[in-house]
């Protein structure tokens, strides 16, 4: 087992949850011990009532969720849209069609299998917010899982059947049990919480103490020769020479 456990809730459908995978990498990738970091991607369903697909836009939605304008709504859109791209992220939010996710999320955990699990969340998201793609609709989920190296026809019978479904409840139970109620979440070593896409030093910030934490320094042979040491700016000159150096 890997030294750091880090498991991430999300919806495949959540515009901050792909800005957040991508801030999170970022902090990953500087990390120092980053090939002693597992990563697990967590099932998380933002509207679980949700059709399976739908006609309507993000912005038609969106204002009738939240009973805004429609110009408000995409407003709300090139603003996400934005900070997106600084991410290296390129949304096309106009394109995109609401869907129902428990079918994709069974995909990532029949994915994770094969570890493929990250390559499958990755394709799922680029499909519905840079493509427009039908993520709820069953044949588009059996060629996105041919793109990153799955079986289609196999992919198929578990999306044809109920496979993995336990696994996605239960990652939904558990998001329940530790009061998770928006996404993106990161919990790493099942002890600290990170809620929300924060900025990508908050994510090294958390690497690195935690990491700290797991791996505490042990200081060998301490106060056995205190005028061997300098602290602060100031030095401890040794009133003895040491044996078998000539000072000169």
């Amino acid at each position: 087992m890997k030294s750091l456990q880090v498991e991430i809730w999300s919806d495949v459908v959540c515009p901050w949850c792909y800005i957040g995978k991508r801030r999170f990498e970022a902090a990953l990738a500087a990390f120092e011990h980053r090939d002693e970091v597992e990563v697990r991607w967590r099932s998380f369903q933002l509207d679980p009532d949700a059709p399976q697909t739908s006609e309507k836009t993000i912005a038609e939605m969106l204002a009738g969720k939240y009973g805004m304008s429609l110009e408000r709504a995409a407003a709300a859109n090139a603003h996400v849209s934005k900070l997106a791209a600084q991410e290296g992220l390129e949304y096309h939010l106009e394109l995109a069609h609401p869907a129902n996710t428990f079918n994709a999320h069974r995909l990532i955990h029949f994915a994770e299998h094969y570890g493929l699990q990250d390559a499958m969340k990755e394709r799922l998201m680029r499909a519905y917010f840079t493509e427009g793609q039908r993520v709820g609709e069953i044949e588009t989920l059996v060629r996105l899982a041919s793109e990153v190296g799955l079986d289609a026809e196999e992919a198929r019978t578990v999306l044809a059947a109920d496979t993995y479904a336990d696994k996605v409840r239960a990652d939904e139970r558990k998001a329940h049990l530790l009061g998770i109620t928006g996404v993106p979440f990161f919990v790493i070593n099942e002890k600290y919480g990170i809620s929300g896409a924060q900025p990508r030093e908050v994510f090294a910030k958390a690497l690195e103490q935690v990491w700290s934490e797991t791996h505490p320094l042990i200081i060998i042979g301490a106060g056995t020769d205190e005028e061997s040491a300098c602290e602060g700016d100031s030095c401890a000159v040794p009133s003895r020479q040491t044996p078998g150096v000539e000072i000169q």
